[in-house]
């Protein structure tokens, strides 16, 4: 059964709490679907990943119909294929193939509207008895 992570964010800077677990899961070498809203939203995550850190390299692609050739794919509402390890879910809804992943993490900020559709999406995996886990993460 799949996995659910919220990560709980006090700081104001999720773009890059998502990086930094991206990075995490990919060098203990997990397979990651980045889920985002639309092209506009994969455009800066891609950008974003290889500029975040001066440390760190993130061998990554943006989802074109293409089999996955990266580790770390990114995308706005496409069949994420095989791929099935981690999925960290950028959208506002919960993705119809979610349950093919071993894991989901679901980023929370402080944007009191992206907060309530987490709390819908928490209600909805609670519901059917998938297995949640908290993670409040500090600055």
């Amino acid at each position: 059964m799949t996995r659910i992570d919220f990560y709980l964010l006090e700081s104001a800077e999720p773009e890059r709490f998502v990086c930094r677990l991206t990075e995490k899961a990919w060098r203990l070498g997990h397979k990651v679907l980045l889920l985002v809203v639309d092209d506009r939203a994969a455009a800066q995550l891609d950008q974003l990943l290889w500029t975040f850190s001066d440390q760190a390299f993130v061998p990554h692609e943006r989802c074109g119909g293409q089999p996955a050739a990266a580790p770390v794919r990114i995308a706005p509402n496409c069949d994420p294929g095989a791929m099935d390890d981690l999925l960290i879910n950028l959208t506002d809804e919960v993705p119809a193939f979610f349950s093919r992943f071993h894991r989901v993490a679901e980023i929370v900020d402080q944007n009191e509207d992206r907060r309530l559709h987490a709390r819908q999406r928490y209600r909805f995996y609670q519901q059917r008895g998938y297995p949640l886990h908290r993670h409040t993460i500090d600055p």
